[in-house]
Formats: structure tokens, sequence, C-alpha cells
């Protein structure tokens, strides 16, 4: 735990590293087709039926919310609903509470992220835990704890979407034994560098992270997408991605897309076989 806890603090390394996650997603994928044409990796879901024309937007919270509103009243005007995890700090945090209300009360989804925002592995050797089995199962109770005051039982909310978006095949059994299905983004565009910052060395601009979604749309499609961003990234980065939030959706509408939450995108009961 010590370790963990070390390495949780420790920005340098999650600056130089979670830049190079999608690659390492890329270069060691066990992607399989289902029998639900899902995309799987490690356990976690990461993309949805692909001969549907359907992208699941998922915003991730901690520390921050300052786009919060703007993100909310986007999603109002393009009629989008979306769906939101977040951690047990920021359910408890007492200036995030309009905003939880809020998102409950448009019917938006509404999800754990970790109570604390933990480090589940190591960045590097992927197998190696930075926690044991009782320090997972406490944090995703608390989280869902927190959650269960805001009115969302996890029968409700029965997608996991692990902190740092970092996890292995051990968390993805840990996550299933609570009768819960571990899910991540969809690798291929760079939509979850928007949290980073001139000061960091992976640090993207928002026209460079929309371009990338964008691209990756013209060559390969964003059919059963995953799609994630941040709902706060802090006041080191001005240049909020969530600004180009409008023209992103009215350009993916106008290309047939249709947004749906991520209950909806992965809906199939043969999910828990």
């Amino acid at each position: 735990m010590e370790v963990a806890k070390s390495l949780y603090g420790n920005g340098l390394w999650r600056r130089n590293l979670v830049f190079l996650l999608p690659c390492l997603l890329f270069a060691n994928l066990i992607l399989a087709q289902s029998e639900n044409n899902f995309i799987y990796s490690h356990g976690a879901i990461i993309r949805g039926d692909q001969s549907q024309k359907q992208i699941a937007l998922v915003f991730t919270g901690h520390e921050y919310a300052e786009g919060g509103t703007e993100i909310l009243n986007t999603l109002a005007e393009y009629h989008v609903k979306a769906s939101f995890f977040f951690t047990g700090d920021f359910y408890r945090n007492p200036d995030f509470q309009h905003l939880i209300k809020k998102i409950n009360h448009q019917k938006h989804y509404l999800g754990a992220h970790s109570d604390q925002h933990l480090l589940y592995c190591d960045w590097i050797d992927r197998d190696s835990l930075l926690i044991d089995e009782a320090v997972f199962i406490k944090d995703i109770k608390d989280n869902y704890h927190e959650m269960s005051k805001k009115g969302i039982a996890l029968q409700e909310s029965p997608y996991y979407l692990p902190p740092y978006e970092w996890y292995n095949d051990t968390i993805s059994k840990w996550t299933k034994e609570l009768n819960l299905q571990l899910i991540n983004f969809s690798p291929g565009t760079r939509s979850n560098a928007d949290y980073t910052h001139p000061g960091m060395s992976n640090y993207l601009s928002s026209k460079e992270i929309f371009k990338s979604i964008i691209s990756y749309e013209e060559e390969e499609g964003l059919n059963g997408f995953i799609l994630l961003m941040h709902v706060g990234v802090g006041p080191k980065r001005k240049d909020k991605f969530y600004d180009l939030l409008p023209v992103l959706l009215e350009q993916l509408q106008s290309k047939g897309y249709q947004f749906v939450k991520i209950d909806q995108l992965l809906r199939s009961p043969k999910i828990y076989k």
C-alpha cells in the first residue's frame, strides 16, 4: 500500500507514462471479438458493437469540475445523454453537489471511478499490483456508498471505470466478483489527453485533440466508441477541450452518430456470462 501511495502521488510518473498509454494499449491489447461484438482488453470492455453507429461520451472526475456546467449545457443543446464517472472524493466534495444533482436530474449516467483514485498496478509492469484485494474491495464499496447517498444504487450503475484508466486482468476479475463490469475508453484518439497542460511533456492542445478524433473517425470510424474526456482539468490548462464539444457533437451528429449512455451502448444480457 505504501508503494501504491508513493506512485499515486508521483505526478512525474503519471505525466510521462500516461502519454504512452494509448500506444501501450495498442501494443499489448488482447483483443477479441466477443459473441456480443464488443471489444475487450484485459477483461474490460473497451468498445461496444462496431456494427452500430453509436458513441458513448464518458466524463471522469476526481479533483476538478470547472467544465461541468458548460458540458451539461452543451449536452442539453444537442440533446445528448452522456455518462459521468466520479470518485468518492468527488461525490463528497461540497463544491460539486449542485453539479451532481444537475447531472442526476438530467438523467445522465452516474458511475464509480474508485473512492480515493488509487493506482492499481505498476505503469511499466502491468501485472504487478500495487494494492491487495481487501484494499480494492473497500475502495469500491466506499465509492458506491457515497453514490448511494445521492440515490444511485449499485444495481443501477454496474459499469466501473478504473482510476487512471489503468488496470490488469486481476482487477477485472475482482471487479466481476463484485458483480460489476470493468470498462475503459476506446483507444485510437487522444481525447483523454484533455487533462494535460503546457508544463507537461505530453501536452496536447485542444485543436490537436479535436483533430485526432476527426482523423480517426475518417479513417476507422467511431462505431461503438467509448470517448473519454474529463469534467474538469484544473487551472494550469487554459485551453479547455470542452469548449470544442459543441462543434465536435455537431460534426459527428451530421455524420449520423447517435450519442448514448454507457449502459445503452453496452446493453446486452451476455455481458456477465
